[in-house]
Order: C-alpha cells, then structure tokens, then sequence
C-alpha cells in the first residue's frame, strides 16, 4: 500500500546568481511500513528534503500525495491539522517540554488534538520504548537516549501515516546512537509504521529497506539495504 507519492519536486531558494537549486525533481514512493535512509553530505538537500515532505516549507513546484492526500492543496489551516494527525516528527534536538514528565510528553499530540488518550496503549508504548520505570521523570532527569525514545514516542502515540527523523542520532553517542534505530525499526515492524530517516552516518542504515541518495538536490535511489548498496 501506497502511503507517500514525491513527483517532480523542486525547491529553489533566491534569484539569479543567488539562485539555489536545493531540490531538483525528485521522484520516489513509500509503501506502508517501509524504514527508509536518506543520506548524503551536509548541504545535499536532504533537510530541505525532509522538511517539505512534512509540510514545514512550501516546494516550488512538483506533488506530494500522503495517502492520496495531495498536502499541498490543502488550505494551509487544514494542513496543518492533517500534520499533526498523519506526520510525526523526530528531531536532533530532543524538544521535550522539560515541565511535563516522560509520559505527558509523550501524550502532548493526543491532547492537543483534544482527544482521550488510550492508558493500554501508552502502557504498551512505554514498554517498547523502555521507558515504563522513567514515565514519571522529568527531561531533565534523563539521559540523551532516554530523551531520544520519549521524542520518538510522541511521534508514534498519534499512530501517522509517516515519520521523518532528521539526524535522530545527531546528538548521541554510538551505543545510544544503535538503540534508537533499532527502536525505530522495531517500530516499522510492529506497527506497520513507514518511516524516512535523513542521516550523515552511512554505518546506521543497515537494518532499513531502502537508501536513497542526495547530491546537490538530485535524488538517487540505491535500492536495497545499505550493507548491500553502500559498499
């Protein structure tokens, strides 16, 4: 099943000689529960990538189809609804809010789109995430990783249609840094949860099922597992 369609996708920042070509008719599609990487060097694109996928920045042009949904059709109030309910997002930075503990963090989504959140799910959630013993600790009670799964966990509790993780790694050290991908792989698996991953470190994406490539705002798809595509 068919949960994200990229066609044409161009992005271009500035005008004449400060004209930047930051993304140039991309193409590619996720079937559902599918773990992608995308990497490439600082610079590449991958971010800006990334961030109009998720409707954070307007394309200058091409379609993004989220479950037939063309995202950029939308009034811009109603995609922002739709981002919420159907894209989570898993940054670098952490961004918990460090007042609320493990648990109300991780259900801030489901508050703020005014629902009742499910105590079997979250208990399940936490479990997952290893954080069962920690769901009434602060952020600042935690360790990176163990803010990373929180981060990763609020992503998840809404159940979307995609998550994009932007250098999820970035900020952790190497043990740490393996935890969290094996968590979000165990998260494609076990609920099915389609996931594109941007990532500098090449030596993370072994367990995924696809690499793509960005250089210079051209996309390339490598196919396959990293082990296999990046040797």
């Amino acid at each position: 099943m068919e949960i994200l369609k990229v066609r044409n996708l161009c992005k271009t920042y500035g005008k004449g000689d400060a004209r930047v070509n930051a993304l140039q008719n991309v193409s590619f599609t996720l079937d559902k529960g599918e773990f992608a990487a995308v990497v490439g060097e600082s610079g590449s694109g991958k971010t800006t990538l990334l961030n109009c996928i998720g409707a954070l920045d307007v394309p200058t042009s091409g379609t993004i189809l989220m479950d037939g949904q063309n995202l950029f059709a939308m009034k811009e109030s109603e995609r922002t609804i739709y981002r919420r309910r159907n894209i989570g997002f898993v940054f670098q930075s952490f961004h918990l809010i460090p007042e609320l503990d493990v648990e109300q963090n991780i259900l801030f989504p489901v508050l703020l789109d005014y629902r009742k959140p499910d105590p079997a799910a979250v208990d399940e959630l936490l479990e997952l995430l290893g954080l069962t013993e920690r769901r009434h600790h602060l952020p600042g009670q935690l360790s990176g990783g163990q803010q990373q799964r929180a981060a990763i966990g609020r992503a998840l509790i809404m159940k979307p249609k995609l998550i994009l993780a932007d250098e999820p790694t970035g900020n952790l050290d190497t043990r740490n840094s393996q935890d969290v991908i094996d968590l979000l792989t165990q998260a494609s698996r076990r609920y099915r949860q389609t996931i594109l991953m941007i990532t500098h470190n090449q030596n993370l994406t072994a367990s995924v099922d696809r690499v793509f490539r960005v250089s210079d705002g051209i996309l390339t798809d490598l196919g396959g597992t990293a082990d296999e595509t990046l040797s």
